[in-house]
């Protein structure tokens, strides 16, 4: 009895000695350690500063198409606000669960008019009203519709003007409900682009 005993502890010191269980140990602590710190420094980002889109529907054809992959910029707009012209995405209004793409036309305090095809936007700069360039739009459908938006209301419109549930059905949109604006196109590889889709006022 006391010889096997004994042979139970040599066995045991002799396996912690032994160079390929430690190598073994050691590359599951460094393993373990690996994900700890990706997680400590990839889930900040990925939760305020940016975070993958993917487009899904035609809503923004022909500036973006079904499948497309983005990257979004969550962090810009803790320093400065949503501008006219600028591709968002943001959480849908009636089920804030599902993410939007869509185009800003109106600030708070614009009066957006629509007549047909043409956008007016009125504002304190502008009170007798500035029609929009819509070089963009490729897709349109003729709309009959005037709003002034809130302090903290923005008037968004898919590029597909008609194939785009928008503004013009559902309203506007609330400022805190702005996730950020399209930062970087990665997919496909033959449009990847930098702040893709924008267009300046």
């Amino acid at each position: 009895m006391c010889q096997t005993v004994l042979w139970i502890k040599m066995t045991s010191k002799q396996m912690s000695d032994d160079p390929k269980i430690k190598t073994k140990a050691s590359g599951i602590k460094d393993f373990i350690s690996f994900i700890v710190i990706t997680a400590i420094v990839v889930l900040p980002i990925r939760i305020f500063v940016a975070q993958p889109f993917v487009v899904s529907g035609s809503s923004m054809s022909p500036t973006f198409e079904n499948g497309e992959y983005l990257i979004v910029d969550q962090l810009s707009y803790n320093f400065s606000e949503p501008a006219r012209g600028d591709v968002i995405i943001f959480r849908y209004p009636i089920n804030p669960e599902k993410f939007f793409i869509k185009r800003i036309i109106g600030l708070p305090g614009d009066t957006v008019k629509i007549d047909g095809n043409e956008v007016l936007i009125k504002n304190a700069a502008n009170p007798e009203g500035i029609s929009l360039d819509q070089s963009f739009v490729v897709f349109s459908q003729e709309t009959s519709l005037e709003i002034t938006l809130a302090d903290d209301n923005y008037f968004v419109m898919g590029d597909n003007r008609a194939a785009s549930l928008d503004s013009r059905s559902w309203g506007p949109l609330k400022r805190d409900l702005i996730v950020g604006r399209a930062f970087i196109r990665l997919w496909p590889f033959n449009k990847i682009d930098y702040l893709p889709g924008g267009f300046l006022y």
